[in-house]
């Protein structure tokens, strides 16, 4: 009997070694992943300077609330996602980065969110159709497959008619994006800023275009600016277009969300088809040495010994 326990051990133990060596060559087996990748598209027309969205009992505009649940939803995300970033304006986006992971670069992706602000946008209007159609081409272009989670309120500039609303009806820009509304429901006047970033007063209803390259400069204050309103009544009023970003999304194949909370967002996205699938090498050393380990203790462990060699 003391004869057949030592063997036991004996068998234990070089098992353990076996498993010791095996750990050395670092072994992985090959297993497929979803890739949960992400272009964030942020709308930074004048319109998304309105003050209709509330943040800590405090009135701010549908930029600050969207760089608040963007921060937040950045912060929630795993490891090893990707993300780039770029702003719409016009009929064009423009990409900030390329896409980088969130965990090593956490510092920097949040940097940039904070600094998303309307004077970044190179030209007036806002084209909201043919902006689809750049951030397809943008995501086209990018090394890493991602899905486009684009903000905006929905607000076109000049409005859309029967002559200027362009046809997605051939949409080839992918599906699975997710379009998010900032807004709110009671329309509210959209101020006007100069290039310190100090508000002069709202645009006037009669100024269809928005320009938000048309800064006023500081010989220009305190001087007739027939783009500002005068009077309340002349307002150009905003609002988050609901049913048109609803119709837009149904067209390219997108899911929509009202902005409300970065989980909220977080939820949204992962629900999202994966942007495409990849191969990555898991490595098993671990589980060859805690098994090692195990083997060593049942060694010494006459009982369970006896019992694993029934």
């Amino acid at each position: 009997m003391r004869q057949m326990a030592g063997q036991r051990d004996t068998l234990l133990l070089l098992s353990a070694l076996v498993l010791l060596v095996a750990a050395l060559f670092r072994p992985a087996i090959p297993l497929y992943r979803d890739l949960h990748n992400y272009l964030f598209v942020v709308d930074v027309t004048q319109s998304m300077n309105t003050a209709d969205m509330a943040l800590q009992g405090q009135r701010v505009s549908r930029l600050a609330y969207t760089r608040q649940i963007l921060n937040d939803a950045v912060a929630r995300l795993p490891c090893g996602t990707k993300v780039s970033l770029g702003v719409f304006t016009a009929e064009n986006i423009a990409l900030l980065f390329t896409p980088i992971e969130v965990c090593r670069n956490y510092d920097v992706i949040q940097n940039s969110i904070a600094h998303l602000e309307w004077r970044m946008a190179w030209r007036g209007n806002s084209r909201l159709r043919f902006g689809v159609q750049s951030a397809a081409a943008v995501r086209n272009t990018l090394a890493t497959p991602a899905q486009i989670v684009f903000f905006t309120d929905g607000d076109e500039a000049p409005k859309l008619n029967a002559i200027n609303k362009t046809d997605l009806s051939g949409w080839q820009g992918g599906n699975g994006w997710l379009m998010v509304g900032v807004g709110g429901d009671k329309p509210a006047p959209i101020p006007k800023f100069d290039s310190e970033d100090r508000i002069l007063g709202y645009w006037a209803f009669s100024n269809s275009i928005m320009a938000p390259s048309q800064v006023q400069s500081e010989e220009s204050l305190g001087t007739r600016d027939d783009s500002i309103a005068t009077e309340d009544y002349n307002r150009y009023l905003s609002r988050l277009d609901e049913p048109y970003l609803q119709e837009l999304s149904a067209e390219i194949g997108a899911d929509y969300l009202r902005a409300a909370s970065g989980e909220s967002l977080v939820k949204a996205m992962s629900r999202q088809r994966p942007a495409g699938k990849d191969m990555v090498r898991y490595r098993i050393d671990w589980i060859l040495i805690a098994a090692a380990i195990g083997l060593v203790l049942a060694s010494h462990w006459p009982g369970f010994s006896a019992r694993f060699f029934q």
